[in-house]
């Protein structure tokens, strides 16, 4: 018999941590255990924390046994686990900051309920943003059903950083906007395999935006406003992420890194009323505000 779960407290959570991984979710037990798993196969990052914040219909999925033996196993490996209920539901931009304000972290992963990572992954996320010290870096998600589907024509949008990332003003329209057509799919392990990388060997890139798996050094996400703007967006919304990285880019620069070791579920979405894009609000206020 699968016995009560612990949620922990917030206020025994918050520590100074390296990393915390923050985790919204909703209606997906199966898909919340297989990403708990991945996390609990990560090594390298002594230590980190893991926040789920749960807004189901119904009863958490943390509470179902698959998950719930992960969110175990996870705290038995070292990893403090602080679970919540974010109810009632004010929309995709008030959760993620809800989950930013449980962390005090020096880094923060913004991860999907529906995304595997693959061994090694967090520490290379770590290694990277340490190294090039830009406000987020961030693993693309492969779709595996996609990867006999080749489009070379996406490949073109490739193009590494020379040096660390440095600040970027991206609007729609533009040759940076279209770089986001590296991610669809399995382009991006497509473009991975041409470069054919020694073993432990990573890359840097342009973006202009990352879905899925991004991780952000915490203060200069805040410095750049976090998740915040969630007052101004009706509350049924998407591109809630899309908005926040562009402010951090803008600000302190940003990059994909390659390999990646997100993998998508694929699993039918759990976010059926998209009224709005929370960056084109953000977006129309920011450049509003500039001077003529």
């Amino acid at each position: 018999m699968n016995r009560p779960l612990d949620p922990g407290s917030a206020d025994g959570f918050r520590a100074d941590r390296v990393l915390d991984v923050l985790i919204p979710t909703r209606n997906r037990p199966a898909e919340l255990a297989v990403t708990l798993s991945g996390l609990a196969a990560q090594e390298g990052v002594p230590g980190f924390g893991v926040v789920v914040s749960d807004q189901s219909d119904d009863g958490p999925a943390f509470t179902h046994p698959a998950a719930a033996t992960m969110v175990r196993a996870l705290r038995h490996r070292g990893h403090p686990v602080l679970l919540t209920r974010r109810l009632p539901r004010r929309g995709l931009a008030e959760h993620r900051a809800y989950l930013l304000s449980a962390s005090t972290a020096r880094y923060v992963l913004c991860l999907d309920d529906d995304v595997w990572l693959e061994p090694g992954t967090l520490h290379r996320l770590v290694t990277a943003i340490g190294e090039l010290g830009c406000g987020f870096v961030g693993n693309a998600v492969h779709g595996l059903s996609y990867l006999d589907d080749v489009r070379p024509e996406t490949h073109r949008h490739y193009e590494e950083w020379i040096g660390p990332p440095t600040p970027e003003r991206i609007r729609p329209g533009t040759p940076e906007w279209d770089r986001a057509q590296i991610h669809p799919a399995a382009n991006l392990l497509h473009v991975t395999g041409k470069l054919d990388l020694p073993p432990g060997a990573w890359r840097a890139y342009k973006v202009s935006w990352i879905g899925g798996c991004v991780l952000y050094d915490r203060a200069k996400l805040i410095d750049s406003g976090g998740f915040d703007f969630w007052r101004r967006v009706q509350e049924k919304h998407q591109g809630e992420d899309v908005a926040a990285q562009l402010a951090v880019l803008a600000r302190h620069g940003g990059a994909g890194v390659l390999p990646s070791g997100a993998y998508h579920l694929e699993s039918p979405t759990t976010v059926t009323e998209r009224d709005v894009e929370a960056w084109e609000v953000v977006l129309a206020e920011t450049d509003a505000a500039q001077p003529a």
